[in-house]
């Protein structure tokens, strides 16, 4: 790709967006901000947009659309509101590389039009292949798209593969921090609170991620995202606790030979590495000294302690809609955990009812997949 790389971002005020702005300020020589979006948060959109003189921001919430206009259509920055600008703006000829950096359900629509303009998109919206995998995959094949991932793990998977010469993984290991209730007895967690659930001891991450993490839901969506980026079946894709987030992944081989890929805990490392890709860029990250780290440890994720990881592989055996309909109640019981009217076993409980009166079907169209979301949400604040 010749010159500036042209760089929209979905959810640029999030903890991802930020980070990814972070990283293009520092090589200016090399990327552009052509587009940026955000759901709420206009005056740190309005901010973003002035510091790198962005062509257009698309804010989600209708009613901040006026103010945005009225403060930076003056400064010469178009302002657009709702998702079909959002899926416009993607398409364009001015867009390079699609940061899908929003969060849940909403990002799977301007992912999909993204693809099918054939964009590069750096891919760090889990729930997009989690509700939507085959669809999603097939629309990237069909447009000739590329999904770069940006999870720390996903990213980890794939520069393991590109070291090893074309030969076929036999089996992923998808490394987890354990959150902050690793050590936690059953009775401990649950007792907790959504503050102390918000504590992750590695990661900077936003809310909703956050007590994904401490539940290891968010370590099952990256198991079903695994299964798509890298057609490996779910028996072959293995978690493993690592409380220090050194190693990001790793990936075993016909030999028995496991390549792993280490770096310290910053999202700033796959981002750079999606944007820049091939070549790898300078970000200002601390060294890795293994030395001074002295051990690493591995332990087998406890499926009592979190159920929500055997719910995900669960869903995931079950294929269909079952993923979309596990999704989309999660969101709602991670937003109810968070607003203090569930308890943490209140997630997976939750989940389990949704799924068990699920409708199901094999092999859902995108219609179906926008469908199963919506009853599974409502099943889901019904049974709240």
């Amino acid at each position: 790709m010749e010159g500036r790389r042209r760089i929209a971002i979905l959810g640029s005020t999030g903890s991802i967006g930020t980070q990814t702005l972070d990283v293009i300020g520092q090589h200016p020589d090399m990327f552009e901000v052509v587009m940026l979006s955000a759901w709420g948060n206009s005056a740190l959109l309005a901010e973003q947009a002035v510091k790198f003189d962005a062509d257009s921001v698309v804010i989600c919430d209708e009613s901040k659309y006026a103010d945005l206009a009225a403060e930076l259509q003056p400064k010469g920055v178009k302002v657009f509101t709702g998702t079909d600008s959002l899926c416009s703006l993607v398409a364009g000829d001015n867009v390079d590389i699609v940061v899908g950096a929003m969060v849940g359900f909403a990002g799977l629509r301007p992912t999909l039009a993204a693809l099918e303009a054939g964009k590069i998109v750096a891919l760090a919206n889990k729930e997009t292949l989690v509700a939507a995998g085959k669809v999603v995959t097939d629309t990237m094949r069909a447009h000739k798209a590329v999904i770069l991932p940006v999870d720390s793990e996903h990213s980890a998977i794939f520069q393991c593969l590109m070291a090893a010469a074309d030969n076929p993984a036999v089996r992923l290991h998808l490394t987890a921090s354990g959150g902050p209730f690793r050590t936690w007895s059953r009775e401990q967690i649950a007792q907790a609170t959504a503050a102390q659930a918000l504590k992750h001891p590695n990661w900077n991450m936003g809310a909703k991620v956050t007590i994904d993490s401490a539940t290891m839901m968010n370590k099952g969506f990256e198991v079903m995202e695994a299964r798509w980026l890298f057609d490996m079946q779910p028996s072959d894709i293995e978690v493993l606790v690592h409380p220090e987030s050194i190693v990001h992944s790793m990936v075993e081989f016909e030999d028995g030979a496991v390549i792993a890929q280490l770096a310290n805990p910053d999202m700033r490392e796959p981002i750079s590495f999606a944007l820049a890709f091939p070549s790898r860029i300078s970000i200002g990250a601390r060294r890795l000294d293994l030395g001074a780290i002295g051990a690493l440890h591995f332990e087998k994720p406890d499926m009592d302690r979190f159920p929500c990881l055997g719910l995900a592989y669960e869903a995931l055996r079950r294929g269909g809609n079952v993923p979309c309909a596990l999704n989309a109640a999660n969101e709602v019981a991670v937003a109810a955990f968070l607003q203090g009217r569930i308890s943490f076993y209140g997630i997976p409980q939750l989940l389990e009812k949704v799924c068990a009166g699920l409708n199901f079907e094999a092999n859902p169209s995108l219609d179906d997949i926008f469908s199963t979301d919506a009853e599974a949400a409502a099943r889901a604040r019904e049974l709240l």
